[in-house]
């Protein structure tokens, strides 16, 4: 019999054992009802004070990103090409600590690793534009950043280590050049950004912005959550020069800053220049957001999918073990290898169309009823959306194959199930309970075929923003498709021994 043949038989053993249809018809219900009452159920508002108002929307990038665009300017127009070359002379800073004493704030000096300052050519003050900008940071040297996702590394150097930096940034249409120097005269390019679209005027100047200070805390078990807390930097700032056609006295902008209902700035920067010299104080980020909910947590019915999965794709192989069927069957055809790939083939092309129904019903339904009810899920590209759409599908289907073969193994549903499960769901859920230490948990996450999950990460991790990147967030330790191939690996090795064993001397 060809395997065209067997395809055909093992698809119709499928599809006439109600039972079966029906486990396969549960997965997309469960992915589908869980996410939309996940969804249906979420709201969401912020405190001002004691008013409960709507949560603001965040900004987004010129790519669509959800971006955090919070930062003291000062700058002027510019009309066309040129350039502003300054000395960024020191960098000093506050941080707010936990109280150690209740009600009595705990302010001391210091700076968050990226806090950062320097000069920026700017689309306009409006949150989300465009810009490009080169900078000193207090502990990651001189850096070139552009559109919020974009950073380049510079020199080691900067005014953390107590020598001033001179940096310069060169506007020629929609390029722009960053350059640094420790005595403004010997000069390295540290990148290029093309902005696409960059009108001829602009906003060029100079620049500050202190993230919060991340603190990751453990809790008795080993698990770990962090929390964000106040910070701000002050960067002295000298020998500014600025080339070009500029028009207008310097302006200031506290771009992003938020307001108390009584109309208070809080925390806001400021401006105190003396002569020459510019003393700037920033407050927030500028660089993509990471602290909303992402698309793949309308997924909430993921883990219960996966378990029907796995009893149906155990099923599929073990009812024929104890019915006696299975002689039967490899009579059919000389090589027995076949028949099992053949239903490999059936049930995990079944769990991912069953799959992929559920998850592409759910996830675009699910962020517009989320949205609706006021909490902001980050916005992803089509391909990537694509992605975690059909990579829920993708985890479902190889672990069906997976279970199938480790059915295949034991010849008994009962052990077959649990091992599946083991392997599979009991990873993923200490991994992401924070109930473990964080390598623990990314281990976990690695050498596993939980790690197979890794294709539903939308959101990536920068280096250049300070997040607590860890599973219980939503980050996995491999790249979708590295942690997708561990998944697969898994199952296919499972499948090889099943193999073995069926072209054994018994079946």
């Amino acid at each position: 019999m060809s395997l065209r043949h067997m395809l055909l038989a093992e698809w119709t053993k499928l599809r006439t054992v109600r039972g079966w249809v029906a486990g396969l018809v549960a997965v997309s219900l469960v992915v589908v009802g869980l996410g939309l009452l996940f969804a249906t159920g979420s709201t969401s508002s912020c405190s001002k004070g004691k008013v409960e108002v709507p949560c603001p929307t965040p900004p987004l990038g010129p790519d669509g990103t959800a971006v955090e665009d919070r930062f003291y300017f000062v700058s002027m127009p510019l009309d066309g090409n040129g350039s502003i070359t300054a000395r960024v002379n020191s960098m000093t800073g506050q941080i707010r600590l936990p109280d150690a004493t209740p009600g009595v704030r705990n302010v001391v000096s210091g700076t968050v690793p990226w806090a950062k300052a320097g000069l920026m050519v700017k689309e306009s003050t409006e949150q989300g534009s465009a810009y490009a900008a080169v900078m000193v940071t207090a502990a990651h040297g001189v850096r070139m950043q552009h559109d919020f996702t974009h950073d380049v590394a510079g020199g080691a150097q900067g005014v953390a280590s107590g020598q001033p930096r001179w940096l310069r940034l060169s506007r020629t249409q929609d390029t722009v050049i960053g350059e640094e120097s420790p005595d403004g005269k010997r000069w390295t390019k540290v990148g290029t950004a093309r902005l696409e679209g960059l009108p001829a005027r602009v906003r060029i100047g100079l620049f500050a912005a202190s993230p919060g200070d991340v603190r990751v805390e453990s809790n008795p078990l080993g698990g770990t959550a962090a929390a964000g807390r106040f910070s701000e930097v002050t960067a002295l700032v000298d020998e500014v020069s600025v080339s070009g056609t500029t028009s207008g006295a310097w302006a200031q902008n506290d771009i992003g800053v938020d307001y108390d209902v009584d109309g208070t700035p809080h925390h806001p920067g400021r401006l105190v220049r003396n002569g020459g010299t510019f003393a700037i104080t920033g407050v927030g980020d500028i660089a993509p957001n990471t602290t909303e909910g992402t698309v793949e947590r309308t997924l909430t019915g993921m883990l219960i999918a996966l378990v029907v999965a796995i009893v149906v794709a155990v099923l599929f192989v073990t009812t024929e073990y104890r019915r006696g069927l299975m002689r039967t069957t490899l009579l059919a055809g000389p090589r027995r290898g076949r028949v099992l790939v053949a239903k490999a083939v059936v049930a995990g092309g079944a769990t991912f169309v069953a799959g992929l129904a559920g998850a592409a019903v759910t996830v675009p339904l699910a962020v517009r009823i989320l949205r609706g009810n006021g909490i902001f899920t980050l916005p992803v590209d089509p391909l990537t959306q694509v992605r975690v759409i059909a990579g829920a599908a993708g985890v479902l289907a190889v672990s069906a194959v997976l279970a199938l073969a480790l059915g295949a193994l034991f010849r008994r549903s009962a052990p077959a199930v649990i091992v599946a499960i083991v392997v599979l769901v009991v990873p993923y859920v200490l991994a992401t309970a924070s109930i473990l230490p964080d390598e623990v948990s990314r281990w976990l996450l690695r050498v596993t075929p939980a790690a197979g999950f890794a294709i539903q990460q939308s959101v990536p991790e920068y280096e250049h923003v300070i997040s607590h990147y860890v599973p219980a967030m939503g980050y996995f330790p491999l790249p979708p498709w590295g942690g997708f191939a561990v998944l697969c690996a898994y199952a296919a090795l499972a499948l090889g021994l099943a193999v073995r064993r069926l072209n054994g001397r018994d079946a």
